[in-house]
This record gives structure tokens, C-alpha cells and sequence, in this order.
């Protein structure tokens, strides 16, 4: 298992949960209530599911490929350890990974 902190947009709140090896960042964020939006389901279409990595721990994932940087171009609020959580599979070896919801986020559905 994996220990995932996620952070709110303004800082006030915490939500630690388990995930297992493999799971996708976005789908354990979007199944604990996190607000991603994930509009293209995970097909990197898109950059609403854009998380900001603690960057104590950004070095612990692989790196992003272009396509990834390309729509990180997309977002808002984007920072030096921006990523797009549906390309982040989860490693036990990581121990923990602490993120947090950017301040603000792009609505590709218009809503």
C-alpha cells in the first residue's frame, strides 16, 4: 500500500488515504471526494486533472512525456512539480505521496 496526502486548494484541509500498487493518481483522488474533474477520463486530453506534487516527492515519479508537458501548457495555475494525475500509477517503493489541488482549475466541459 501507498499513503496518498492530498491538500486543498487553500491549504486548511488534509485527506490521507490507502492505495494500492498500480492504482491511478485521478482515480484515487476522484474516489475520495477530491476535486478533478478528469473531463477526458484519463486519455491525457486534456488538463483538468492537473495536482501539484509536494516537491519533496516530485522526484520520485518518472518523468512526464511531452505529450504530458504539452497539456500541462493547458492549465492553470501550473508550478515547477505540476502534473497531470492521470498519468501517475502508483509504486509501493514510494512510501507516501503528498499532492495538492491547484487553486485554480480550467472547466474543458464549460459547465
Amino acid at each position: 500500500m501507498i499513503e496518498v496526502t492530498f491538500i486543498s486548494a487553500d491549504g486548511k484541509s488534509r485527506q490521507t488515504v490507502q492505495a494500492r500498487e498500480g492504482d491511478r493518481l485521478l482515480d484515487v483522488a476522484q474516489a475520495h471526494g477530491q476535486p478533478l474533474e478528469g473531463t477526458c477520463e484519463g486519455q491525457m486530453a486534456c488538463s483538468t486533472c492537473h495536482l501539484i506534487i509536494d516537491p519533496a516527492d516530485f522526484a520520485k515519479l518518472p518523468d512526464p512525456v511531452e505529450m504530458e508537458e504539452d497539456m500541462l501548457d493547458l492549465a492553470v495555475a501550473v508550478t515547477r512539480t505540476s502534473r497531470l494525475s492521470c498519468q501517475i500509477f502508483l509504486r509501493e517503493e514510494w512510501g507516501s505521496l503528498t499532492c495538492r489541488v491547484p487553486a485554480e482549475s480550467y472547466d474543458m466541459q464549460g459547465v
